[in-house]
C-alpha cells in the first residue's frame, strides 16, 4: 500500500503544484523520490509531530493541499491536540498518512501498534477516516483525498499486501465495494485484513455458505445504505478488523445497526481486544494470536452462523 500511496502522491504533484508532503524525519527510502522531484514542496519536520502538523495546517489555510507522513501512531496520537484545534476545527485540507496501521510493527512493541487509531480519528468533527484495503484501494483513495476539500486520514498498511481486486474498482470516499454476493450473511472488512476477509468467504463456501464481503474502506462518513441493506438482505453480519473492538469500524456498524428500523440481524465484531499487545512477532504470528487468522476466522463465523439459526431473509420480510 505504501508504495501505491507514493505512486498517487506523485502523480498528483505533477499535476498540481499546490501539492506539498511534511513528514516527522523518517521514510526516506519512499519519500527521497517525492523530495529530489519537488524540492521546494518537501518538509522535514524533524522529530516534531507537533510541529509537522502545525506547519501543514499553515499552509493548508494558505490554499496548499498538504500530507503529513509517519509510522503508526505518531502521526496522529503524538500530535493529537494539534490534529483536533489545528486541522479539524478549522477544517485545513491537510490528508494525514499513517504507514503500518494495526500490528504491522509487530516486532516493535504496543507503541508501535496503530490499535486505537480508527476510534479516535473518527470521533473529530470534519475528519474523514478511510483505511483501504488493498494497492489498488490505496491508490484511488489517495486521489480521492485529495479531491476532497477538508481533513482527512489515510491509514495505510506496510508493505507487500497482495492485491484482492482482480478488476479495476468504482472508488468513492464513503461508499463501500462489494467483492463478492451472498445471500447467507456479510462480512464487513476495512484496512489490511481485507485479503483475510476474501480467504475467510471462500472457505465459507467451501462450506455451502454464501458470504457477501464489502470493503468499507471508508469508516467515516460510513456507508450506512450498505450497512442496512446486509442487514435486511443476510441473515447475519460480521465486522473485521486489525484494530480495537471498541469505536472501529464494529463500532461504527453496531450504531448504525442499534439506531436502524430494520429488523434484529446477527452481530459480531472481530478485531482485537482493548488492550495492550505484550507479545513480540510478526504481524501474521500476532493476528493468529487473536483469532484473526482465516482459519480460525472462518471456523468461528461459520459455527456462530450455524449456531444461530437464523431466518431467512424472506421470513424476515
Amino acid at each position: 500500500m505504501r508504495g501505491a500511496f507514493f505512486r498517487a502522491l506523485l502523480d498528483l504533484a505533477e499535476r498540481d503544484d499546490q501539492v506539498h508532503l511534511v513528514v516527522g524525519d523518517l521514510g526516506f527510502g519512499v519519500t527521497e523520490t517525492f523530495a529530489k522531484r519537488f524540492p521546494d514542496r518537501f518538509l522535514n519536520a524533524g522529530i516534531a509531530e507537533q510541529n509537522m502538523t502545525g506547519i501543514a495546517a499553515g499552509m493548508a489555510l494558505c490554499g496548499k493541499t498538504v500530507f503529513t507522513y509517519s509510522i503508526a501512531n505518531f502521526p496522529i496520537l503524538r500530535c493529537l491536540e494539534q490534529v483536533r484545534n489545528d486541522v479539524c476545527c478549522h477544517r485545513a485540507n491537510v490528508k494525514i498518512v499513517a504507514v503500518g496501521g494495526g500490528l504491522a510493527y509487530g516486532s516493535l512493541g504496543s507503541s508501535h501498534h496503530a490499535t486505537e487509531d480508527l476510534a479516535i480519528l473518527r470521533s473529530l468533527p470534519e475528519m474523514v477516516v478511510v483505511a483501504p484495503g488493498d494497492p489498488v484501494e490505496a491508490e484511488a483513495a489517495t486521489h480521492a483525498m485529495a479531491a476532497y476539500q477538508g481533513p482527512c486520514y489515510l491509514r495505510l498498511g506496510r508493505a507487500g499486501e497482495r492485491t484482492a481486486h482482480s478488476r479495476k474498482i468504482d472508488f468513492e470516499l464513503g461508499k463501500a465495494i462489494q467483492l463478492r454476493d451472498g445471500n447467507d450473511l456479510t462480512i464487513i472488512t476495512t484496512g489490511g485484513m481485507l485479503e483475510t476477509a476474501v480467504r475467510v468467504s471462500e472457505r465459507l463456501s467451501a462450506k455451502g455458505l454464501q458470504a457477501r464481503l464489502l470493503s468499507m474502506h471508508t469508516v467515516k462518513p460510513l456507508d450506512v445504505v450498505a450497512v442496512l441493506s446486509a442487514a435486511r438482505e443476510t441473515s447475519a453480519v460480521f465486522t473485521l478488523e486489525e484494530h480495537s473492538v471498541i469505536g472501529g469500524l464494529g463500532g461504527a456498524v453496531a450504531e448504525v445497526l442499534a439506531e436502524s428500523s430494520e429488523k434484529p440481524v446477527t452481530f459480531r465484531r472481530f478485531g482485537l481486544p482493548s488492550a495492550f499487545c505484550r507479545a513480540v512477532g510478526t504481524q501474521e504470528f500476532l493476528r493468529a494470536q487473536h483469532g484473526l487468522s482465516a482459519e480460525a476466522l472462518a471456523e468461528t463465523i461459520g459455527a456462530l452462523f450455524a449456531s444461530c439459526r437464523p431466518m431467512s431473509a424472506a421470513a424476515r420480510g
